[in-house]
């Protein structure tokens, strides 16, 4: 008897404490279970932030593709005549370079070229004189010689070219490089059987007039120079045809320059 009053309140004592401890973990899964569902709604507002954040750019890359980019972006579309203008071309026409359609404008400086013209830049040409003949059959005794061996021209365009070869020998320190100016009659027939389009039908070209010339692809080819040469031709008379323009009536050629007054001349004639 003794002995089961002594066991009685261990008993008790033991079971008290297991009680307490199923107690314990009962409530802890409901504790945890609490925590959880308050970081729901965290989560959810932290998932719109980055969501918003990563379509910003996203439209921004979608509006670039559609055209809305810089303003400022560089021009890189292809210029001058294309690679067939150059293939098609015989061997005797100078080189183009593909930037020759756009070439800058450079200032024109009047006063030096008037200057330039003043002086006698081929002594002994008159260009009041007008060669007897037709078109390719000139008196090639009254056509004068340019500062290019071998090269000749109506005089009065002779002495308005080799003006302006004098102020741009000024400007590059060089001749201008010329491939072709007056041709006779036999020369153009050669010309046109060879070239085609590229080559006026005999008896219709300048050059026939001596009121032609056609550049060397050394000018034709650099940027600055061909600029100064348009720009600055039309001081002299010069210029390039409309028709042998991009887009123009004939054959693309930019390096064919004529002499306009005596080409009016001609056609009033």
């Amino acid at each position: 008897m003794e002995s089961q009053q002594t066991d009685a309140p261990a008993l008790e004592s033991r079971r008290a404490r297991r009680e307490a401890e199923q107690g314990t973990r009962r409530r802890r899964p409901q504790a945890q279970v609490s925590s959880q569902h308050r970081w729901v709604p965290r989560m959810a507002v932290l998932g719109t932030l980055a969501a918003a954040t990563i379509a910003m750019p996203l439209s921004a890359g979608a509006d670039d593709a559609l055209g809305t980019g810089s303003p400022f972006e560089p021009d890189t579309r292809p210029l001058g005549p294309s690679a067939l203008d150059l293939a098609t071309a015989a061997s005797t026409a100078p080189a183009v370079s593909a930037n020759v359609a756009a070439a800058p404008r450079v200032e024109v400086r009047r006063e030096a070229a008037s200057r330039s013209a003043a002086r006698d830049p081929l002594p002994g040409c008159d260009p009041t004189v007008r060669p007897a003949g037709t078109n390719g059959k000139l008196d090639e005794h009254a056509l004068c010689e340019l500062w290019q061996a071998g090269e000749h021209l109506r005089p009065d365009a002779a002495v308005s070219l080799s003006a302006m070869n004098e102020a741009f020998r000024a400007t590059f320190g060089r001749d201008l490089c010329l491939v072709s100016s007056y041709r006779t009659l036999s020369t153009q027939v050669s010309l046109k059987s060879s070239r085609g389009a590229f080559a006026a039908p005999p008896g219709w070209s300048m050059h026939g007039w001596g009121l032609a010339i056609d550049l060397c692809s050394v000018e034709t080819g650099s940027r600055e120079v061909y600029a100064w040469i348009n720009q600055n031709g039309a001081t002299y008379g010069w210029a390039n045809p409309a028709w042998a323009k991009r887009g123009g009536s004939g054959a693309y050629e930019p390096w064919h320059f004529e002499f306009v007054q005596g080409v009016e001349e001609v056609q009033n004639s």
